[in-house]
């Protein structure tokens, strides 16, 4: 039978690589990018969602176009984390299964940068990298890119969302020889454009899908809970998907920390991903997910940047995220290779209009369900361990020797009481916990006009609005910005982290070059700014005030100070 893979132009090679993993048809995205690719188109923009193959899409074309005998770094690929970098690298060098003489390093921040130079002496074609890692080596003089021709960028939106524009700029100025530019992105914001429009000549463009859109094989749900309601909400949704192998996502790592602790404690196999982990400790959480001894991760935006596992059936966002690109991505990370997933939002009452705007963006259907109740969690666990129960493989183990003492012990009893039994020692924990379970969507429907005004109230905001601001919010005003390193997720994450707020007391963040503002419930907002102003951030004195004067700083002070 023959590899569909033979006709897009692969040596024979790597042809025989990809039919060895496994793979004969490609993905839309290696359909459209690998010819286009191969035949030495000079500059190139594929736009693809995230788990639609686009390493591929870019890696089998260089495999046709490194020339083998000249040993030193003719392509270079950048992306955003070390899981990523580390990924690549691991396809890349299965796709040279028969090219034993093609070589691949990666280079990451948390490794030994001496064995990595000592790697890149010997001689290497393709160097993936990340960008940290990448500027130290050529600061170092360590690399030679002298001889680069292709330049990947692999998931530049999240490079650039991560704040690593200058860095980018860095190592195109440092490329001056290359050929080609390749970008891959999942999205098209303006900062990945003026990429495309500062480096890029007249560069050929793919799009599969819809830009921002959403994943066709992803099932959406949203469910509204009251505010200290979420994390038993989370909690019932996990124990009523009992085969979930999933990622949760929260705003903060000090939600990550707690929400882990209360899960572990409970009995989950659940471990968190912040930026407080070494490097060490990431690979071990990672490691454990992978082989799925973890049933869940939980995670915040910025740590989880660039995972990329197989097998996902859940994401679970524990709180809406303010931009559809960080919804996307998240979503993103299930239903990968043609296969389905889910993705659950919690939503609080006062964020239902996103999930309007998130259905228009992503050209998707969100559907809202009610929370379960302790009964249906409790139905579903027991049936669930009854299919359990009956697939179970029978066929290898001694178990003929037992089954005399087994038909003995239990002669006396019924099927009904033996399956009875079985259900309570399994059960019993559950039955206890839910015996009197609250409804969680009462309070929600109690309180329907308020919601339905509240949507039609907000239903008129911007396309990328995800930000409301009613009488209830005060406008607070911080002396940082984009200019501090800031992107919008980090800056959101740092006053909450520091302030210990949620965010569902948050309104409206404007971000800019040298100053900020932020829109917060009125009752708090003395809060944030007690927590903020006067802190220092990077040896600079942060000053928070009310934007429109008025409420008094920590420090005395009242009205915007320049």
């Amino acid at each position: 039978m023959t590899n569909a893979f033979e006709l897009l132009g692969l040596k024979e090679e790597t042809v025989k690589a990809v039919t060895d993993l496994g793979f004969s048809t490609p993905t839309p995205i290696q359909e459209k990018a690998i010819p286009v690719l191969i035949a030495g188109t000079k500059d190139f923009v594929g736009l693809a969602q995230t788990g639609t193959g686009k390493t591929a899409a870019f890696g089998l074309p260089l495999h046709n176009l490194i020339e083998v005998h000249n040993k030193y770094p003719q392509a270079l690929i950048v992306c955003p984390t070390r899981e990523l970098c580390l990924q690549i690298t691991s396809d890349l060098q299965d796709f040279a299964k028969y090219m034993k003489s093609l070589k691949v390093e990666a280079v990451y921040g948390g490794a030994s940068i001496t064995m990595q130079i000592r790697n890149l002496h010997k001689g290497v074609h393709i160097v993936v990298a990340t960008p940290g890692r990448l500027i130290d080596l050529i600061e170092r003089k360590a690399i030679d890119l002298s001889k680069v021709s292709y330049v990947v960028l692999d998931e530049a939106d999240e490079m650039l969302n991560m704040g690593f524009r200058d860095d980018i700029d860095f190592v195109l100025k440092n490329t001056v020889n290359r050929d080609s530019i390749w970008l891959f992105s999942a999205t098209m914001p303006p900062e990945v454009r003026a990429i495309s429009r500062n480096y890029m000549s007249s560069p050929k463009e793919v799009t599969v899908g819809k830009v921002n859109s959403g994943n066709v094989n992803i099932d959406h749900q949203y469910f509204v809970a009251p505010a200290h309601q979420r994390y038993e909400t989370l909690k019932r949704l996990i124990d009523f998907n009992p085969g979930m192998y999933g990622i949760i996502f929260t705003r903060t790592k000090a939600d990550a920390q707690d929400i882990s602790e209360k899960l572990s404690k409970a009995g989950y196999d659940i471990e968190a991903l912040h930026g407080d982990l070494t490097q060490q400790q990431r690979d071990k959480v990672m490691g454990r997910f992978r082989s799925k001894s973890l049933q869940l991760l939980i995670a915040t935006d910025v740590a989880a940047r660039g995972i990329d596992v197989d097998g996902i059936t859940h994401v679970i966002n524990y709180e809406l995220p303010d931009d559809i690109e960080v919804y996307t991505h998240r979503s993103g990370r299930t239903a990968r290779a043609g296969k389905s997933g889910i993705c659950i939002s919690i939503c609080h009452v006062r964020e239902t209009y996103k999930i309007k705007q998130l259905e228009k963006m992503t050209n998707a259907r969100f559907n809202r369900l009610d929370i379960p109740s302790g009964k249906d969690v409790c139905r579903k666990q027991f049936f669930h361990f009854m299919d359990k129960l009956i697939a179970a493989d029978i066929s290898h183990g001694e178990y003929e020797t037992y089954i005399p003492a087994l038909m003995e012990k239990f002669e006396d009893m019924s099927k009904e009481d033996i399956l009875k039994r079985v259900a309570a020692l399994e059960f019993n924990h559950f039955l206890k916990y839910y015996e009197n379970a609250e409804d969680l969507n009462t309070r929600i429907h109690e309180r329907g006009s308020r919601v339905g005004a509240m949507e039609s109230r907000d239903s008129n905001k911007g396309s990328r609005g995800f930000a409301r601001r009613d009488n209830g919010y005060t406008r607070l005003f911080i002396n940082v910005g984009t200019k501090d390193g800031f992107y919008k997720a980090s800056f959101l994450q740092f006053i909450l982290d520091e302030s210990n707020l949620k965010k569902d007391a948050l309104g409206k963040i404007d971000l800019r070059e040298m100053n900020s503002w932020v829109e917060i419930d009125k009752m708090e907002a003395g809060r944030m700014i007690k927590a903020l102003d006067g802190k220092k951030y990077n040896n600079r004195i942060i000053r928070m005030n009310e934007a429109d004067g008025g409420f008094k700083s920590a420090r005395g002070a009242k009205g915007p100070r320049g």
